[in-house]
């Protein structure tokens, strides 16, 4: 799941064929931009040192390039009349909150229909090979995606603009776009994309940490969650993890929902045998999916509530 020692739970950011599609135009220029790149500098005949700084100059070129782009739409939001229009537009391009809610539903409505269904639904949103998996299998891997992807495209990228703006949330972006293509242990990938895999495991310490708190706080409105069980197997499990990062929403939502989560995976370059997150049963079902999805949703408001508590504490300044 997230990032480079591990394999990964496709993010909202990711820009694979199957995910294109859904994309903001301006994720789809980045995917563009960061495959130029990979394609002319991860060259097969280079050592892994060659490699590696090449991967760091794609790091910095990108980033560099969103920040600029994002300082000038900041720019234009504060010195013309119409300019925070276009921040407005790129911010709800950018944040991914209903389009994950429409994917992760979308399997409950297929697994109910049948698990073929389900696997079809599901490989819109995972790295895995869904075609081994059974129904439960199908169950899990959607709520491993919601909850990491609500660090990553709802949580993450408004931590960074209510620090930076629009030049901190369009960074991120780029970043974690970077470790969705390029940020995997493979033999293609495991120097070239090091350094952008690292970076996006810098840039979500925090705001995983803070995901998994408003999936604890937000179990305590959802009448079927547990939320001490929430907080419980959060600290007590995140560590578990193969990232350093997605155990902690993770956690929070096995034991918001008295599931187990994560242990032992398919991919199509083998089977990884992680811990179970949580203590509960395994044997997921659309409609903990659907319990799932209403902890997201009040996550998500809870995410925005911090955001407008702070800016009415500045604008009262």
């Amino acid at each position: 799941v997230h990032t480079t020692s591990r394999m990964r739970v496709v993010t909202t950011a990711s820009l694979t064929p199957t995910h294109r599609a859904s994309q903001s135009p301006s994720l789809n220029i980045i995917g563009d931009l960061i495959g130029f790149f990979d394609a002319k500098l991860n060259r097969e005949d280079r050592t892994e040192m060659d490699r590696a700084m090449r991967g760091a100059l794609v790091v910095v070129i990108v980033a560099g390039m969103a920040f600029g782009v994002g300082w000038g739409v900041a720019w234009l939001s504060l010195n013309h009349a119409f300019g925070w229009i276009i921040e407005f537009l790129g911010l709800v391009s950018l944040l991914a909150a209903r389009g994950l809610y429409d994917h992760v539903s979308a399997v409950a409505r297929g697994l109910r229909l049948s698990v073929v269904d389900g696997r079809r639904a599901v490989a819109h949103i995972v790295g895995r090979d869904p075609a081994n998996l059974d129904g439960p299998g199908v169950a899990r891997a959607a709520l491993e995606s919601l909850a990491e992807n609500f660090s990553d495209g709802v949580v993450a990228p408004v931590f960074w603009y209510v620090l930076f703006g629009f030049p901190g949330l369009l960074v991120y972006k780029a970043v974690n776009t970077m470790d969705s293509m390029i940020g995997h242990m493979t033999s293609q990938y495991r120097a070239f994309g090091m350094t952008a895999a690292r970076l996006d495991d810098v840039l979500n310490l925090i705001p995983a940490r803070l995901a998994g708190l408003f999936l604890v706080f937000a179990a305590l409105f959802v009448p079927t969650a547990n939320p001490p069980g929430a907080l419980r197997v959060m600290l007590r499990d995140a560590r578990f993890h193969r990232s350093v990062n997605a155990g902690w929403p993770e956690g929070a939502m096995a034991g918001a929902l008295g599931l187990a989560l994560a242990g032992p995976r398919h991919y199509s370059g083998g089977t990884v045998n992680d811990p179970w997150i949580g203590d509960g049963s395994a044997k997921a079902t659309p409609k903990d999916i659907n319990r799932g999805l209403y902890l997201y949703v009040v996550a998500c408001l809870i995410n925005a509530m911090w955001v407008a508590a702070i800016a009415m504490v500045r604008f009262s300044l």
